[in-house]
């Protein structure tokens, strides 16, 4: 059967493998929902509501470390749209707010409610509702869990290639909302490149349905792309079709040393040429590596001896031929003196210790507190100028802390993180890499959205007539700023 409904177990581990088995009864998507009029306290009687502080402790925070400062009225845990739907529109007649939450694994602090909020966590919607196994496309209800829904889709033969570090957490609709990058972004694009349709709940309750299946629908104007990385502010994204790919058979890693970010850019533009199946480029300077050897207790590629290194996937056949061309691509750089030094692992186990020093932030981060870590899209051609200039001024700042860099270079997204600071001298932290960010005409976050966190410096990366536009936008599909209040920007 080419097209199947079906759904893991509801309630699966995070890290678990779902199985493509059970089906789901016919249940067609976006249909009729009940006009009965519901309050939100005969909702609570029948969808699953947590209201003690001690039930609700796990969803006052995301992994930004943000924390509400009061306590949500309740979290409610729909099972279906259905419920979604009547819980939407019971908060906008009562003039309740909403707080919407996924796997409350973002960095901005959208995911933190606000005292006296309803908090609608999807985690429940968790099903595969259509896989298409000859088209290539598989349509999920929001609350499904990234790594179980790349796990379900390998099984069959097939690969969605979102991949980040909080694959084991995070959820389909906040990938969706936040407009996600990740790891391979330079071969497949953001979320919003996976994306081909949506089903949302506006502020209303108004269930709207676009879940378009096709590369190709010329019909006016795209609305998907309204819900797409504004973080739940413009509607409720309850269920997503997603494109697929063939799986790969193989990936294939590999560390390249360089001298600075002239031979990185250089570096850049011949794999992109010469490795069509380049799918990742990672960079990390000397003193990222060398703290994340110290976090791993592991000793740093090259021992540290190299200002920055590369570390470059791609994916293809399982073949001597596709085993050589990255070995033999960077053999010759090497010849020519443009790569100083380079790791080829000669197993899989090699290899994921080389992603494990490039994923250690997390551990690190800890280790740096009070710190501040940026998410910041640099045009390549100005990235020494910033960084130079940048870490100068955290200098003067605080002439004890670390200033560490990494990034998926290849798309321009630099991480920075700098700490310890003192406490009260983090908002200047944050004013002073967002002024050089805007002087080089760069992004305050380049994947990690805006959230609470970074809304105070939306003026940094957007100018007014951008920013008047956006509430233009939020007042007419949320008037009452009801969904996710006080993110992005205010209505």
């Amino acid at each position: 059967m080419a097209i199947e409904r079906q759904h893991p177990v509801a309630g699966q581990a995070a890290n678990s493998r779902a199985e493509p088995d059970a089906l789901l009864p016919a249940q067609p998507p976006g249909g009729s929902i009940p006009d009965a009029p519901c309050t939100l306290e005969s909702l609570a009687q029948t969808v699953s509501c947590l209201r003690k502080p001690a039930d609700i402790q796990a969803y006052l925070q995301d992994a930004s470390g943000l924390a509400a400062a009061g306590l949500p009225a309740m979290v409610l845990r729909p099972d279906s749209v259905e419920q979604v739907v009547q819980i939407v529109r019971a908060c906008h007649q009562e003039g309740r707010r909403l707080t919407i939450q996924g796997g409350r694994s973002g960095l901005a602090g959208g995911a933190v409610p606000d005292e006296g909020d309803v908090v609608l966590a999807l985690e429940r919607l968790d099903r595969v509702e259509e896989f298409d196994t000859v088209g290539g496309t598989i349509t999920v209800q929001a609350g499904m869990i990234l790594e179980n829904l790349c796990a379900l889709v390998e099984a069959r033969g097939w690969y969605f290639p979102l991949d980040l570090g909080a694959r084991g957490s995070c959820q389909i609709g906040g990938n969706v909302a936040t407009n996600a990058g990740g790891n391979r972004v330079l071969r497949y694009g953001t979320t919003r490149e996976l994306v081909l349709g949506l089903e949302v709940v506006l502020a209303d309750g108004t269930l709207m349905t676009m879940l378009n299946k096709g590369l190709k629908n010329n019909t006016g104007l795209d609305l998907k792309h309204l819900f797409i990385g504004t973080e739940g502010t413009l509607g409720v994204i309850t269920r997503v079709v997603l494109r697929l790919f063939p799986r790969p058979e193989r990936r294939y890693s590999a560390l390249a040393a360089v001298s600075g970010l002239d031979q990185v850019a250089r570096l850049l533009q011949l794999a992109r040429a010469r490795l069509p199946e380049l799918s990742s480029f990672e960079v990390m300077w000397r003193n990222y590596l060398a703290a994340a050897g110290q976090v791993l207790q592991k000793t740093p590629p090259f021992e540290s001896r190299y200002p920055i290194c590369v570390l470059l996937e791609t994916e293809g056949r399982d073949t001597p031929e596709a085993a050589a061309a990255l070995e033999g691509f960077l053999g010759e750089l090497l010849e020519s003196g443009e790569v100083l030094d380079a790791i080829i692992p000669h197993s899989q186990e090699q290899a994921a210790m080389l992603w494990k020093f490039r994923d250690a932030i997390g551990e690190i981060l800890r280790t740096m507190q009070p710190y501040v870590a940026f998410d910041i899209g640099i045009p390549l051609q100005k990235m020494d100028a910033f960084i130079e200039v940048a870490c100068a001024g955290l200098a003067r700042l605080e002439p004890n802390a670390r200033n560490l860099l990494f990034g998926h270079l290849g798309d321009g997204n630099l991480h920075l993180s700098t700490g310890p600071h003192a406490p009260e001298n983090l908002l200047a932290v944050e004013e002073l890499v967002y002024r050089e960010v805007e002087r080089v005409g760069g992004s305050i976050s380049a994947e990690h959205g805006i959230g609470r966190i970074k809304k105070p410096f939306l003026k940094h990366s957007r100018g007014a007539a951008e920013r008047a536009l956006m509430q233009q936008v939020k007042r007419a599909l949320d008037g009452d700023s009801g969904l996710n209040r006080h993110r992005v920007i205010d209505a």
